[in-house]
């Protein structure tokens, strides 16, 4: 650990610069930079599934000698083996957006590390159930979901089935993933509404397969489709405004950024910090945005 009068080093590790919401996690990170007075340095895969170029991101950083790694996993368990060698050469390991799973760490004999994230699950499920709460006829809705091997896509499916299955008259007829991927999404729902052209309602795990799923149902002129994303991107709210997508979560990203480089900096001084810290959610609609 270097004095605490020299620059700590610390490496934010992100998924993607292709998702806007990426972007603000970097600038509440970037103003943590300015605030501690540290060097920040930022590596980002080239998308949200690149994960063997993460893992080689975070190889990289160990050989550099970082004081402390922030990162954002595309992957809740293929990252922990490269996370093990950097916490093994004392490295601060913070983990920020989609957590890394316990078990998995465990099994490697890696202890628990600071989790910033927001209550996925909750608020996944707060979306949902803002839409299809008062709805009583029978009504077809479908799923699409992130990268199934993040924690984060996982809890966030978990939440729009709970709320979906709240209300007796929503019948899920599909579940399908979409990476997180705008183009993807076009496709994912493209067969969805090819098979199930009843479908009113989708949940979509981010606004970038929200975004997408939009682009399908504007250019095949359906009608009377509800979106819900997750993320609250510029683009987003933009759709929302336009009376195309119903309603998305804001996880305030640029707080998870910040909050992460400070975490990371106070574990670097010998600071006790919490093992789980909760950003709160907020809805985001057409009645917010006024």
């Amino acid at each position: 650990m270097p004095e605490l009068s020299s620059k700590y080093k610390v490496a934010l590790v992100l998924k993607t610069f292709t998702n806007p919401f990426f972007v603000d996690i970097e600038k509440g990170a970037r103003k943590a930079e300015q605030e501690l007075g540290i060097e920040l340095i930022v590596k980002t895969a080239g998308h949200e599934t690149a994960i063997e170029q993460q893992i080689q991101i975070v190889q990289s950083l160990i050989e550099q000698k970082v004081n402390a790694i922030v990162i954002a996993p595309g992957d809740s368990r293929r990252l922990i083996p490269v996370l093990k060698e950097a916490d093994k050469a004392g490295i601060v390991i913070v983990n920020i957006d989609n957590q890394l799973d316990p078990q998995t760490m465990q099994s490697y004999g890696m202890k628990m590390v600071p989790f910033i994230s927001v209550d996925n699950e909750v608020a996944s499920f707060s979306a949902v159930k803002s839409v299809v709460e008062k709805i009583n006829k029978p009504t077809q809705v479908a799923i699409i979901e992130g990268f199934p091997g993040a924690e984060n896509a996982r809890m966030r499916m978990m939440g729009a089935v709970r709320a979906f299955n709240s209300n007796p008259a929503m019948q899920i007829v599909a579940k399908e993933t979409a990476h997180w991927k705008i183009d993807e999404a076009h496709k994912v729902t493209k067969r969805i509404f090819e098979k199930y052209p009843a479908v009113k309602i989708v949940f979509c795990a981010n606004d970038m397969m929200a975004l997408g799923a939009i682009k399908y149902i504007s250019d095949s002129g359906r009608k009377n489709v509800q979106i819900i994303g997750y993320d609250a991107l510029d683009d987003a709210k933009a759709a929302i405004r336009a009376g195309h997508m119903r309603v998305t979560v804001d996880q305030q990203s640029a707080m998870q950024g910040y909050q992460g480089v400070l975490l990371a900096v106070r574990a670097m001084r010998g600071e006790k910090v919490p093992l789980m810290l909760t950003v709160d959610t907020h809805l985001v609609s057409v009645d917010t945005l006024k």
